[in-house]
C-alpha cells in the first residue's frame, strides 16, 4: 500500500497566528512522521501562493477576506480558486477540514462527496457571542453553510464536550461525533530555570515583591481583555494591591480601545501591553508570571493558551465558557463567571496573595498536563480515524 495522501483545508494557516493554525501544524507535522503525505489548502494572506512550513506544503487560494479588521476572519474563496480545490481534493485519499462555518470547508465537503473521498471535519469553538448584529449573521451562516458542511462529514471531531453539544444542536448524528482533546507542545512549554528573573528584568519588573498576572489573547471582544483590564482596576484601586503588574500578550483590532481604557483608569504603571510575542518567546512569559488569566466571554472550545500555561506550571483563573472547565485542573486553578471583573479580581487576589511560588505545585500541575494533553496521543487516534474511513 502506497503513501496515504491527506488534504487539510483551513480558512487560515500559519504564519497567521491562532489556535486552529497551531492545531493543524502540530497534527500535520506528526502525521508526516506517521508516513502521510500532507498538503494544506488555505487562504492567501501573504504574497506567496505556495510555501513550506515545518515540512508541511501549503497552497493558497485567492479570497475576499471579509471581517478581518473587525476580528472576524472569514475568507470567501474566489471563483478562480475552484481549480485549486478540485486538484487537491481529487488527488488525495482523505480530506480533513477545520471549522464548520467556513466556505472553504463547505466547498471541501462538497468536492469530497463528488469525488468519493472520506471527509473529516474538526470543530474547534462553540458559538461566539459578538454582542451585535454579527450574532444574527453567525446563526444564519450556521444554518445555511455550517449545518450542510457538518451533514456531509463522515466524522466530526470536536475538542471538548461543549463543542460536541454545539454541533449536535445543528443536527449532527451523535454516532458521527468524537471528542478528541487538543495537546500541548511539552518540549517548548515547560518550567524553565532562571527565565523568571531574566524576563522580569527585561520588562522592568524590578521590585522583588511585584506579582505578575498574565493573559495571552487576541484583542477582540469575545476574548474579554476589557474585563481583564476592569479586574486590574479592582485589584489595584479597590482592593489596594498596588504591586501587581497585569501583562497582556497579543494584538488585534481592539488595541486602541484597550489603550484608552487603561489611560482612562490611570493604570499605566500596572498594565503592560506587550503586543505580539512569537511562539518561540511565549514560554518565557508564562515562566515569568505568577498567575495566568483566561478572560474569554464566549466561543471557547479548548483554549490552547490555558494548556500552555499549565504545562509551564502556572495556575489558571478562567471564565466558565465553552470547554474551559473540562481542562482546568481544579487543584491549580479556578473557574469564574464570564464578564465579571469583581469575581475575576477576587480570584486573582486569592492566588497572588500567596507570597512564594510553590515549585512543588508547579511540578504536580506539569505532571497532570503531561498525562492528559499529549499531541502524540491525539494524532495516534486521528490516524485510527483516517484508517477507519479509507
Amino acid at each position: 500500500m502506497g503513501q496515504t495522501c491527506l488534504c487539510i483545508v483551513s480558512s487560515v494557516f500559519l504564519p497567521s497566528v491562532g489556535g486552529i493554525q497551531i492545531v493543524i501544524y502540530e497534527q500535520g507535522r506528526r502525521l508526516l512522521g506517521e508516513g502521510f503525505g500532507v498538503r494544506v489548502v488555505s487562504s492567501r494572506l501573504q504574497s506567496l501562493r505556495e510555501y513550506v512550513i515545518g515540512g508541511l506544503s501549503v497552497e493558497c487560494f485567492e479570497s475576499m477576506n471579509l471581517g478581518f479588521r473587525l476580528g472576524i476572519p472569514y475568507p470567501i474563496p474566489s471563483v478562480s480558486s475552484l481549480p485549486l480545490f478540485v486538484k487537491n481534493i481529487r488527488n488525495c485519499d482523505i480530506v480533513h477540514a477545520h471549522g464548520h462555518p467556513y466556505l472553504s470547508s463547505f466547498l471541501a465537503a462538497k468536492l469530497a462527496r463528488f469525488y468519493g473521498k472520506p471527509f473529516v471535519l474538526t470543530q474547534h469553538n462553540t458559538f461566539i457571542d459578538y454582542a451585535n448584529v454579527f450574532n444574527h449573521v453567525e446563526r444564519a451562516n450556521d444554518l445555511i453553510v455550517g449545518r450542510e458542511t457538518l451533514r456531509l462529514a463522515d466524522k466530526v471531531v470536536v475538542v471538548s464536550n461543549a463543542t460536541k453539544d454545539y454541533v449536535l444542536s445543528l443536527g449532527v448524528k451523535p454516532s458521527c461525533v468524537e471528542v478528541l482533546l487538543n495537546g500541548v507542545d511539552l518540549d517548548r512549554f515547560k518550567p524553565m530555570v532562571g527565565v523568571r528573573e531574566l524576563m522580569r528584568k527585561k520588562l522592568g519588573v524590578l521590585e522583588d515583591d511585584m506579582r505578575v498576572v498574565l493573559t495571552v489573547r487576541r484583542l477582540v471582544y469575545k476574548n474579554g481583555v476589557d474585563t481583564f483590564i476592569d479586574a486590574a482596576r479592582v485589584v489595584v484601586e479597590d482592593m489596594g494591591y498596588k504591586n501587581v503588574l497585569f501583562v497582556v500578550v497579543g494584538k488585534g483590532p481592539d488595541m486602541v480601545s484597550i489603550q484608552r481604557q487603561i489611560v482612562g483608569m490611570g493604570l499605566e504603571r500596572n498594565i503592560l501591553l506587550a503586543g505580539f510575542v512569537s511562539d518561540g518567546d511565549l514560554a518565557s512569559y508564562y515562566n515569568m508570571a505568577d498567575l495566568f488569566v483566561l478572560p474569554s466571554k464566549s466561543g471557547e472550545g479548548l483554549p490552547l493558551v490555558a494548556l500552555e500555561a499549565m504545562a509551564c506550571g502556572l495556575p489558571v483563573v478562567a471564565t466558565d465558557v465553552g470547554g474551559v472547565g473540562e481542562v482546568l485542573v481544579k487543584s491549580f486553578g479556578k473557574l469564574i463567571a464570564a464578564d465579571d471583573p469583581e469575581a475575576m479580581a477576587e480570584a486573582v487576589v486569592e492566588f497572588i496573595s500567596v507570597k512564594d511560588k510553590a515549585n512543588n505545585s508547579s511540578n504536580e500541575l506539569r505532571a497532570v498536563v503531561e498525562e492528559r494533553f499529549s499531541w502524540d496521543r491525539n494524532v495516534a487516534r486521528l490516524v485510527e480515524i483516517y484508517e477507519e474511513l479509507i
